[in-house]
């Protein structure tokens, strides 16, 4: 019997930056979904470093007392990788590299690696792939280092580990090909979508890891993948679902981030086109996150940014079962209750009045309101239905026995 050898982490620092468009406790939260990146890439975090800065330093991010301060860490703990949770210039991935002398990664590289990691159809490789080189292009210079060192782990996966793919213009030939391919493959997708017929479509959207894919597990009985990582899930899957009589298409697509790498939303445009598509959006939520709301305004905007803010949506709140408010005592005069001290029939009664009572509240890992979910699903769909074929609405009885 062969034994399973244990996953090596790389010992990894992650650095971020307080400014006037940053608080200190949005940067630290940052931070923390940071730290499960780097966690789901293969990194073990050893140290936070935050800076408080009016902007970032235009050279080498942080400032240099700061900066002394990382390398000092780097050097006495054998730090391997060095994460900044914002997107670095070439040029201050450089000057940092000279001044740590170890492998350095910005929040995008480190999405751009998990992606490559994730991708498990050729359609999904080259989407990550064209996105890897769009983001290398103006890197190419520091690449070099990368390769006399051959260092392999978080951030040296896919496109740049051979010496010819360093030249610019075989990159832009690269990214051009992939282009190319892409083109072919939105066009049979766009064929595939065609051949679906009239049946309403669902899509499932929402934040990474907030537990889309369970849900689509439980609803449609399939097997997709699901793990508590981020980005579980980057092809969408489409099942047909029936409930009740009626039947509809439900796709689960890939989650999204804040601070999602530009690079990323233009090759996976493609696979947002089942959003785009979509006649009803389930925007599933993780109420157990503290900052659910600011994950609530991320998915909006970029929505808002593929031209589907506009579509009917249905809110649903999911992991009810690990929600737990912060406690709360009456008598103390300094401290005022805010909502992290909701209960959740609070958020519920908030998020009812807000959505015009289209909010649900569920646990998909342990069916808790399931039938709820159901029911309203197949009234929402139900509603499209008879809306796009008027004389069918016999066939699809009012209520859901």
């Amino acid at each position: 019997m062969i034994e399973k050898k244990e996953q090596q982490y790389e010992k990894t620092v992650l650095v971020g930056v307080i400014t006037s468009q940053q608080s200190a406790e949005q940067a630290k939260e940052y931070l923390d979904e940071l730290a499960f990146l780097a966690y789901t890439a293969g990194g073990e975090v050893l140290q936070q470093f935050i800076q408080n800065v009016q902007v970032p330093n235009p050279k080498t991010f942080i400032g240099s007392g700061k900066m002394e301060s990382v390398a000092k860490y780097v050097s006495d703990n054998e730090v391997s990788t060095v994460i900044f949770d914002d997107e670095l210039t070439p040029a201050q991935q450089g000057n940092i590299e000279r001044i740590l002398r170890c492998k350095i990664l910005d929040r995008t590289g480190l999405i751009l690696d998990i992606f490559a990691q994730r991708a498990q159809t050729s359609y999904a490789r080259t989407q990550v792939e064209l996105a890897q080189y769009q983001y290398l292009l103006p890197r190419l210079k520091g690449l070099w280092t990368h390769l006399e060192r051959q260092r392999g782990g978080i951030g040296m996966r896919g496109p740049g580990e051979t010496e010819i793919e360093t030249d610019r213009r075989i990159v832009r030939d690269k990214i051009s090909l992939l282009k190319k391919k892409l083109t072919v493959i939105d066009k049979q997708m766009s064929t595939q979508r065609g051949n679906r017929g009239s049946l309403v479509r669902a899509a499932l959207v929402g934040y990474t890891n907030v537990g889309k894919s369970t849900l689509m597990n439980v609803v449609a009985k399939s097997q997709v993948f699901a793990e508590n990582k981020l980005f579980a899930t980057l092809d969408t899957t489409v099942r047909k679902v029936v409930i009740g009589n009626l039947p509809f298409l439900l796709s689960d697509t890939v989650g999204f981030i804040r601070k999602l790498p530009t690079q990323l939303v233009e090759s996976f445009k493609s696979t947002l086109d089942e959003v785009q598509e979509a006649d009803l959006l389930i925007h599933v939520v993780d109420i157990s996150h503290p900052n659910f709301e600011e994950h609530i305004a991320s998915v909006n905007q970029i929505l808002s940014e593929i031209n589907a803010q506009n579509k009917p949506t249905l809110m649903v709140f999911n992991k009810i079962d690990r929600y737990s408010p912060e406690p709360f005592d009456a008598d103390d005069l300094i401290n005022e209750r805010s909502t992290k001290n909701y209960s959740l029939a609070e958020w519920e009664s908030t998020w009812m009045s807000q959505t015009n009572g289209q909010a649900l509240f569920i646990s998909a890992l342990n069916k808790t309101n399931l039938a709820d979910f159901r029911e309203r699903i197949y009234h929402e769909v139900r509603a499209i239905h008879v809306q796009r074929f008027p004389y069918n609405h016999f066939l699809y009885p009012e209520i859901l026995e």
